[in-house]
């Protein structure tokens, strides 16, 4: 199976809505040339931050078909499930591989506390129910309450032929790391999930990161991709200090609304996020937000 397209920065993309919490296809279509004119080499289209969580399968159809369209194939378009039930996620697979998503990103189940016998099936019963489409596996601790092993990511990749790569946005570049290891004799794709470990993760042989980040400052964290393939090391170790403050800043803000906050103070008209979430208000959130954007001169 050809992987040779995965690397880079990946954006989660943000999902514009409506008054009506419809997505908002002319503002989405705008944010995907956004970000791939800023430089990603790739969109996963409801990702944690594309608010994924809250999204019908219809409206999840209709936002994958508008950013496959307007992508035209500049650059692939990936595909997150984040469902608890195999069944569900299976179907979720199904519809994204029948649209053409260049790969399928699988979240462990959340809320469930699922034994590793119980994981190594969830994940192989969906690969296997698209069995020509790239499967990266997405481990997010810090959402569902409990991490991948490296001894389970080492088992399915070397035994499920579709389950090419993952996101691991454990924040533990040991974790990172040992996933690399054990798995790169068959070439595993792993990406970093955190903004501020794009550097730390590359440097260790991931092939990239899945970069909130560039739905607001694009030029920002595809600078450090791009001079650390380039073997200018020390412009991305500078490049990586220099969005940190700003990346950090969103912390304080209630999950995930600070990516669309920022997008915003851009001057992108993202608009607002799903219920129940709301913009952060005015205050020391949000003052910091602009004062560490301001410093890296993005406002």
């Amino acid at each position: 199976m050809n992987t040779e397209f995965m690397k880079g920065v990946i954006v989660p993309i943000l999902t514009p809505i409506d008054a009506e919490e419809r997505i908002d296809e002319a503002k989405l279509r705008e944010q995907v040339d956004y970000v791939i004119e800023g430089g990603v080499l790739g969109i996963l289209a409801f990702g944690s931050n594309g608010e994924f969580y809250v999204i019908e399968e219809d409206e999840m159809e209709r936002g994958l078909k508008i950013m496959l369209d307007q992508a035209a194939g500049r650059v692939p378009v990936y595909f997150g499930i984040g469902a608890i039930s195999t069944k569900k996620c299976c179907r979720l697979a199904k519809m994204a591989a029948e649209n053409g998503a260049a790969g399928v990103s699988i979240l462990q189940p959340m809320f469930l506390k699922p034994t590793e016998a119980e994981l190594f099936l969830h994940f192989k019963t969906v690969a296997e129910s698209v069995p020509e489409t790239p499967v990266l596996l997405y481990n997010n601790p810090g959402r569902v309450g409990y991490t991948m092993s490296a001894g389970l990511v080492d088992r399915l990749a070397h035994e499920v032929p579709n389950i090419v790569g993952m996101k691991d946005t454990s924040g533990d570049i040991t974790q990172t790391a040992e996933f690399i290891r054990r798995t790169r004799d068959v070439g595993f794709k792993v990406f970093g999930g955190k903004d501020t470990l794009l550097y730390a993760s590359m440097c260790h042989g991931a092939v990239g990161g899945v970069c909130t980040a560039a739905n607001f400052m694009p030029e920002l964290i595809t600078d450090v991709y791009n001079k650390f393939v380039a073997g200018d090391l020390q412009g991305s170790l500078e490049a990586q200090f220099k969005l940190n403050p700003v990346r950090l800043s969103m912390d304080g803000a209630s999950f995930p609304v600070a990516a669309k906050d920022m997008a915003n103070l851009r001057g992108r008209q993202i608009g607002v996020p799903y219920t129940p979430n709301l913009p952060t208000p005015e205050g020391p959130v949000l003052d910091r937000i602009k004062a560490e954007m301001k410093t890296a001169g993005l406002i």
